[in-house]
């Protein structure tokens, strides 16, 4: 009884809830984006995660030994329809490994929309990164070859007809955020490096700085200043996937996995 009387008191003094889907980016940057999204918008916050390496949207996915569900088919959904409602920030980004799956334009737009409605269903605040297609279309043919062969190995799509998608993809993107009002980041060619899709390592707080400044504060937010060194300091427990398969092979873990010194509580699907 006393633990779930901590739990609620923790959850109740919550300032705010983070939901970021992606996938190797974020998941290279994910406590870097976490601590930049609570200093602009504070904490301790409630975060879910959906990310992974090579994580799709909307197809399973597996890296290496490692699978993982499509981000609209993860327990993410299920949890946040369960949480206590409270100023609820999005970010959805990585948008594109579908296109190296397999799915077609409108199949991914359909995904993308889907997870929208689901976000604005909890007034959630919503920044999409687009496809930096300045980058991709920037790849000579033998530098797309070698990137798509070493991430997705399987795929066997040429570099127009990956363009042509991924501009159909694009566009679908800027035209849903005018239909639903949701704020539409266009990543530029200096973030980014050689291989047209992942944010250079000595960039991404400033990458992520400026992608973070589209939120909006409210009246309950507030910018709040730590120091570099204390973003070293603040895992009390990393985070784990609720679920993934190891060489075919199940495994489940209890959520919320992850918590920071502050009290912050991440899930992690």
């Amino acid at each position: 009884m006393a633990n779930q009387t901590d739990k609620n008191i923790q959850l109740h003094h919550l300032e705010n809830r983070i939901i970021l889907l992606g996938a190797s980016n974020l998941t290279l940057s994910l406590r870097l984006v976490i601590h930049l999204m609570q200093q602009r918008l504070g904490s301790p916050s409630e975060v879910l995660v959906a990310s992974g390496h090579g994580r799709a949207y909307g197809v399973f996915s597996q890296m290496l030994l490692r699978g993982l569900p499509g981000i609209v088919a993860s327990g993410l959904w299920r949890q946040l329809d369960v949480m206590q409602l409270r100023p609820s920030y999005a970010l959805l980004t990585d948008i594109g490994n579908d296109i190296l799956y397999g799915l077609m334009p409108e199949q991914i737009l359909r995904q993308m929309e889907w997870c929208i409605e689901q976000l604005q269903q909890q007034s959630a605040q919503i920044v999409v990164t687009n496809l930096p297609m300045a980058s991709i279309e920037s790849l000579s043919k033998s530098l797309y070859t070698l990137f798509r062969n070493i991430f997705y190995p399987f795929c066997r799509l040429s570099k127009e007809e990956t363009l042509s998608r991924a501009r159909a993809v694009y566009q679908g993107l800027i035209d849903m955020a005018a239909r639903r009002h949701f704020k539409l980041y266009e990543q530029k060619p200096v973030w980014l490096g050689s291989d047209g899709i992942h944010v250079h390592y000595w960039k991404r707080r400033a990458f992520y700085e400026d992608i973070l400044a589209q939120f909006s504060l409210t009246d309950n937010s507030h910018m709040c200043i730590q120091s570099k060194e204390e973003l070293l300091l603040t895992w009390q427990r990393r985070s784990h996937f609720a679920y993934k398969t190891i060489l075919g092979r199940e495994i489940h873990c209890p959520q919320p996995s992850g918590r920071l010194a502050d009290g912050t509580t991440i899930f992690k699907y």
